[in-house]
């Protein structure tokens, strides 16, 4: 038996308006070499100037990450040949990063894990070569500069996750952390994060390292799991069959649902690290770093565990509305406004999130602000209304942008309690229904729900759930008392 061992190195984009060594613009989506300069594209004489905000970004995310800040870094040159690195070589940091000695700690099913990060380091991004799209697609490979020298933090970890879905749900979690943070926008359709994954397998109860194999350039959570469960299984139909794995750098293939192989692994010696010469150390004073602390947001696991104990929520739905950080400020606002936190979990999780899926809008385009939430979530614990007619209530303000109480009491969507009212109901449902009724009273209790369907059914859906169960039970087993 094997166990699976998984380190991630990820790559984030800093959330910087301008590139890490020059003023040229980082906007996603520019038409191709429109955003580049003698500097980004490598052009003898010219020189890198260092973007301090960029640098700061980079200190928030290492924060975020229990990180040690070293006060002084140093940048080197990463070389090696390819047609995106106009250069030749990529500045980044080797030996002297800017950060290390981090973790992320969080909580699955009442298990703590901590996963340790073993470094956080400034880079250059290099270009994209483009396979297709271009008018000669066919026989040509284009290059677009626009994304050589924009700012990365990597991001390396220890070799702690054991799974390919624990490393997929840490890798959303870390991308949650770099959004709170606000050091990248976490767009990983465009290319803003990116993870490779180092994974090897060794026999269970051993504690040396197997030969490991790189899959490069994963830009999805379930490519990344996808991948790595492919891999943990060839490799361990390698080894089965006496085989050694190979150290080599692998591509994942989407259409063939396999990885493939795309080199031999390179080691740190074929890179020809040196110190950069055109950009002297970098120093961050703990005075620039501890001002950074004190700027950070309330953290995602730190504010999931805080619903949990200010609001009772279960777990599950601490770690759904944590998601971002939009999504739990507009659950508190609703949850104060509404005076019943578990109930405005529900909605939020339930009707809020599936009307942005189905829009495709992000929290900043609800249309139901906390305020309206929070009156109709008042409506149905108040009993005034009932819970399926709460979610028409909750789809005509979206349009309407009226507030609960208003379309209530336009429309008469009021609950009906009243006993005799709904007991006339009951009594025509009985008397529509006889085969059901006949199933129920000879022991089929499964349509006793079909019968309080038929019965919500004729009162619009405003009937009282509980007072029509009551009624039915009692119709229906005279010697019945609630």
């Amino acid at each position: 038996m094997y166990e699976s061992v998984i380190g991630l190195e990820i790559h984030a984009q800093l959330l910087t308006a301008t590139k890490i060594f020059c003023g040229c613009r980082t906007a996603f989506g520019a038409l191709p070499n429109t955003q580049v300069c003698p500097v980004c594209l490598g052009l003898p004489g010219a020189l890198p100037v260092l973007n301090r905000h960029a640098v700061d970004l980079a200190v928030r995310a290492a924060l975020a990450l229990d990180c040690r800040i070293h006060p002084t870094s140093v940048f080197a040159r990463k070389s090696y040949f390819y047609p995106d690195l106009p250069k030749g070589y990529q500045i980044s940091q080797y030996e002297r990063p800017i950060a290390s000695d981090g973790h992320v700690e969080y909580t699955v099913a009442g298990v703590t894990r901590r996963i340790g990060i073993l470094r956080a380091h400034l880079e250059e991004d290099a270009g994209k070569s483009l396979h297709e799209g271009c008018p000669d697609s066919a026989s040509v490979t284009c290059v677009d500069f626009n994304r050589s020298g924009v700012p990365l933090v990597e991001i390396v970890t220890r070799p702690d996750l054991r799974s390919a879905a624990e490393a997929a749900d840490f890798f959303e979690r870390l991308r949650a952390v770099l959004v709170a943070v606000g050091a990248c926008d976490g767009a990983m359709e465009q290319g803003s994060l990116r993870c490779d994954a180092n994974v090897s397998l060794r026999p269970v109860g051993d504690t040396a390292l197997g030969t490991r194999t790189e899959l490069k350039n994963l830009n999805s959570f379930r490519y990344l799991e996808k991948a790595l469960e492919y891999e943990i299984a060839r490799q361990a139909e390698v080894l089965a069959a006496g085989g050694r794995v190979g150290h080599e750098t692998r591509l994942w293939d989407v259409g063939a649902g396999c990885t493939v192989a795309m080199r031999s692994k390179e080691e740190a010696d074929d890179y020809r690290f040196f110190s950069e010469p055109d950009l002297p150390p970098l120093e961050v004073d703990e005075a620039r770093v501890e001002a950074i602390r004190r700027a950070l947001p309330e953290l995602p696991e730190a504010r999931k565990r805080r619903l949990i104990a200010q609001y009772g929520l279960p777990e599950y739905d601490a770690g759904v509305l944590t998601q971002s950080a939009a999504l739990a400020e507009y659950f508190e606002a609703a949850a104060a406004g509404a005076g019943a936190p578990r109930a405005t979990s529900h909605w939020v999780m339930g009707e809020v999130l599936r009307t942005l899926k189905e829009t495709g809008a992000d929290m900043a385009a609800m249309p139901v602000e906390p305020a309206r939430l929070a009156g109709l979530v008042r409506l149905v614990e108040a009993g005034t209304i009932s819970g399926s007619v709460g979610k028409g209530v909750f789809e005509q303000m979206c349009v309407s942008g009226e507030t609960a109480d208003a379309i209530v009491a336009a429309h008469g969507l009021g609950q009906i309690s009243d006993d005799a009212a709904l007991a006339e109901i009951v009594r025509q449902v009985i008397a529509a229904n006889p085969t059901p009724v006949g199933q129920y009273r000879a022991g089929k209790a499964k349509t006793f729900g079909f019968l309080v369907g038929q019965a919500m059914k004729a009162t619009g859906g405003r009937g009282n759930p509980e007072v029509v169960s009551g009624l039915l039970r009692r119709a229906l087993e005279p010697g019945w008392t609630s």
